[in-house]
């Protein structure tokens, strides 16, 4: 298919990936000026990394019951829903400033209440996707997807670093506008979900993903990897910006460093087909772990941008290929009847413990100070690797899952849930196969604000 095929010729897709790309955008805009306005109020290192952890903890304790409900009930409805809630909460921060009474602990109000809403829209976007895009779309549907990512992770930082010399408070306010626009292009989606399967035939338990999961040996295996080195990643960019602004570097050139990590996730979404078909998966992500253990060693020896940026290209280029690929094999194997707890269950493994990275960034940058936060994270990145990775080396399973071709669970025939086509006859306008989750750095699935929190 050509570039941007499915996006001329699924309206319903455009709305999404619109919605996306702008809330996304917004997002990217709000993460960086979150801890730069923490630290102009007064706060030091680990206020900033507390607020963004706030937010975290609070997707991660939400998933699984966030992916039952997605399960459950009108998923559009949940988005447009979660959306206007968000879109207050980012009001507040602008009212409360004009007040004059903003303060550290609002700011972790507001952390609170977007986590929240963020983790009941994610698994509820992710079937939307798979509501709207035929299975023999899904590899074109990820590439746009991650191409407005890295777009958006390209000009947000920049954007938002400037907006905030500016004003402060402007990031926020142009954050907010995003989630209004988000939420009326998705009340024009006209592709209804798909009908539930009967309760008799539901597993209808909380855990029901991670149980689907724990079977599913070498996507399993890419999963705790992925959940490593989102631990580093998101450590990283509390780890960047605070050293710095320690620096004495601006919110410009700030936002101009960030902004390579979106130069190389174009980069690397852009060579995604070319690098999937010539690296096995497990040569992959070995590949991504070494440069990221090599990158983050370098950062601990300068804090000159002109430095950091083409590293910071560089460690990100190869994530989106990667990304392609965990999320294509998802979308392949995750059964229908649980595709929102499969969802967040991905999410919940991927990027539960890099709820921590934050905080724990900022402590040890206060501690022991920048150089050696780098080094630590270098170190961790490397041990990920060795450990989670190469047992990878004897799976190929991953490599085996393509559009149009379902891959088998062991053990089970390949049928199609209750209710559902066969998988070689998908329904017009929707896919067969199903889902994935969000996820940060090194996965891709095609939900929005992916740079929300969770790298």
């Amino acid at each position: 298919m050509k570039s941007g095929g499915i996006l001329r010729t699924n309206p319903d897709f455009r709305r999404y990936w619109l919605s996306s790309t702008l809330s996304t955008l917004g997002s990217q805009l709000s993460l960086l000026a979150f801890p730069l306005l923490v630290l102009s109020i007064g706060g030091g290192a680990a206020q900033a990394g507390t607020v963004a952890t706030c937010s975290l903890v609070t997707r991660t304790l939400l998933r699984l019951p966030a992916g039952q409900l997605a399960d459950r009930l009108d998923r559009r409805m949940i988005m447009v829903g979660t959306d206007l809630v968000r879109l207050v909460a980012l009001v507040s921060i602008p009212l409360v400033s004009a007040l004059g009474e903003l303060g550290q602990a609002h700011l972790l109000g507001v952390a609170v209440v977007e986590g929240a809403a963020t983790a009941l829209f994610a698994p509820a976007a992710t079937i939307a996707v798979r509501d709207v895009v035929p299975e023999k779309d899904l590899t074109d549907a990820l590439s746009r997807s991650q191409t407005a990512m890295a777009s958006s992770s390209l000009i947000g930082p920049f954007l938002g670093g400037w907006l905030f010399t500016v004003d402060p408070i402007l990031p926020f306010a142009v954050d907010a506008a995003s989630y209004g626009v988000s939420a009326v292009l998705l009340l024009r989606i006209g592709t209804r979900p798909s009908e539930p399967v009967a309760d008799a035939e539901r597993d209808n338990r909380l855990t029901a993903g991670l149980r689907w999961l724990t079977h599913q040996r070498a996507l399993l295996a890419a999963l705790l990897f992925a959940a490593g080195i989102n631990v580093v990643s998101a450590a990283s960019q509390t780890t960047m910006v605070v050293s710095l602004r320690q620096s004495g570097a601006g919110g410009t050139a700030i936002g101009a460093v960030m902004a390579c990590a979106g130069i190389g996730a174009l980069l690397g979404a852009a060579a995604a087909p070319w690098l999937i078909k010539r690296i096995p998966a497990a040569r992959l992500f070995l590949l991504i772990g070494a440069v990221w253990a090599l990158g983050l060693a370098v950062f601990s020896g300068t804090t000159h941008p002109w430095t950091l940026g083409p590293v910071l290209v560089v460690v990100v280029f190869f994530s989106p290929p990667a990304g392609i690929v965990v999320g294509r094999a998802v979308l392949v194997l995750a059964p229908r009847d649980l595709l929102g707890r499969v969802s967040t269950a991905t999410g919940l493994l991927m990027a539960g413990l890099a709820s921590v990275g934050p905080v724990l960034a900022g402590f040890f940058v206060d501690s022991l100070g920048s150089s050696r936060t780098w080094l630590a994270l270098a170190g961790t990145a490397a041990v990920v690797t060795v450990v989670s990775s190469v047992p990878l080396l004897r799976e190929t399973s991953l490599d085996a899952t393509g559009d149009g071709d379902r891959a088998k669970t062991p053990g089970k025939p390949d049928t199609a849930a209750p209710g559902e086509p066969p998988a070689a006859e998908p329904r017009p306008g929707r896919a067969a196969a199903d889902d994935a989750g969000p996820v940060g750095l090194v996965p891709a699935p095609p939900v929005p604000r992916p740079g929300s929190g969770s790298t």
